[in-house]
């Protein structure tokens, strides 16, 4: 169906209500008096309805009028968003970047940075994959994501470092590894249950898990891992960076394991940086600054 009524007939009957009179609607669009009058009345007969009457010397918005004027706001505005919408994909900006991100990147800056991003590209639709392990390599040989954070550079890619990752043993303080009164041993993990997150690439490596526990519990994502200890179900290990509000509140606590922190890099992985559009660009360059920003902010590498 072809619309009747055009975005400047809706214009000028906007202008009459925001201005206060078809002579100041007429100041406001740079157009006769007579011409805004008409592209009402036109508007009018098109559509069989009153948009407005005359009460004393002032023309005034019918209830169908409150209508129109309600719906051609928004029809205005959205296609404005259109243009600039438009705009912003002449010059090079993506209308959909897809990003997959380990899940021990902090969550927090992660957000932080996608709503920057959104204030230079608010049209730039952000497809997110939280991804495990094989599951974000995976996800950029078989050339699903224009860009990820990984802790692995698959053969054929380009990974620059993006963060340094600390990860220690973590359970509840009340959990009982944490009243043997002395320090630990692997075999003393091994007879308490282990919380894992499952790899998410279709080819689960299991010697990337730290301890043969006899229990075990393999969950699908970090949150409930982090849930389950906290409720002090079991132990992890986990990164510091992801789990700073618990440890604040005194939900989690370090186990005693000697020599057990953990050290790791978080790349920054182009799919294909020649190709890399002007947003994909600009959204590794806030990764960029705003993780150099946070990680220079620590007061001192966490210890074991």
């Amino acid at each position: 169906m072809n619309p009747r009524i055009s975005l400047e007939q809706w214009r000028a009957l906007m202008a009459v209500v925001d201005a206060g009179g078809y002579a100041q609607a007429a100041e406001q669009l740079h157009k006769s008096q007579s011409a805004v009058t008409y592209a009402v009345q036109k508007l009018e007969s098109l559509l069989s309805v009153k948009a407005f009457e005359v009460q004393g010397r002032k023309a005034v918005l019918t209830p169908t009028g409150q209508l129109l004027y309600r719906r051609a706001r928004a029809l205005l505005a959205e296609a404005s968003r259109l243009e600039q919408a438009a705009s912003a994909l002449a010059a090079g900006w993506e209308a959909e970047i897809r990003l997959a991100v380990e899940v021990v990147f902090p969550t927090w800056l992660l957000l932080r940075v996608l709503d920057r991003f959104g204030q230079d590209s608010p049209h730039t639709r952000i497809e997110l994959s939280e991804s495990v392990l094989g599951g974000t390599s995976e996800a950029l040989l078989q050339g699903r994501v224009d860009l990820a954070i990984a802790p692995v550079v698959p053969p054929g890619f380009f990974g620059e470092p993006l963060m340094q990752m600390y990860i220690l043993p973590m359970a509840h303080p009340d959990h009982p590894l944490h009243h043997l009164g002395r320090p630990l041993k692997p075999d003393d993990l091994r007879q308490h249950r282990h919380i894992v997150v499952r790899d998410s690439g279709s080819r689960r490596d299991e010697s990337t898990l730290t301890i043969d526990a006899q229990q075990r519990w393999t969950v699908s994502n970090m949150p409930t891992s982090i849930h389950a200890l906290c409720q002090g179900y079991g132990f992890a290990w986990m990164p510091l960076d992801k789990i700073r509000n618990e440890l604040r509140d005194g939900l989690l606590k370090p186990l005693p394991l000697e020599g057990q922190e953990r050290r790791g890099t978080l790349y920054l992985i182009f799919a294909d940086h020649d190709y890399a559009g002007r947003g994909t660009l600009r959204l590794a360059e806030l990764l960029r600054e705003m993780t150099a920003a946070e990680c220079a902010a620590r007061v001192s590498a966490p210890s074991g």
